[in-house]
């Protein structure tokens, strides 16, 4: 009993650092060819799908046809490629404008 409960006690310091690692990091990317009425909200669940994305805001500042997309993701399971991939094989290619970093 007293070796389980080391054990444990054990794999809880290896994983403990690796925890405290994970952090939200925040991108904003321009997101091209998004002038339609649907374009916004598509280009935000796209992003929403992506495996580590907690949020997303879509809007359109200078009323073209670009977006910009502000993205929070767990940055141990997302990266700013996996977002512009995903708009971009949607049809709508993005570039990254800022990383605004980890919060």
């Amino acid at each position: 009993m007293v070796r389980n409960a080391s054990t444990v006690i054990a794999l809880g310091f290896l994983v403990a650092p690796m925890a405290a690692r994970a952090a939200e990091s925040t991108a904003v990317l321009n997101v091209h060819h998004a002038g339609c009425v649907l374009c916004g909200p598509i280009v935000k669940s796209t992003l929403e799908h992506v495996k580590g994305v907690k949020a997303v805001r879509v809007t359109q500042p200078n009323g073209d046809a670009d977006v910009t997309a502000t993205v929070i993701f767990d940055d141990t399971q997302a990266t700013t490629a996996a977002l512009i991939k995903a708009t971009t094989d949607r049809g709508y290619p993005a570039e990254l404008a800022k990383t605004v970093g980890k919060s």
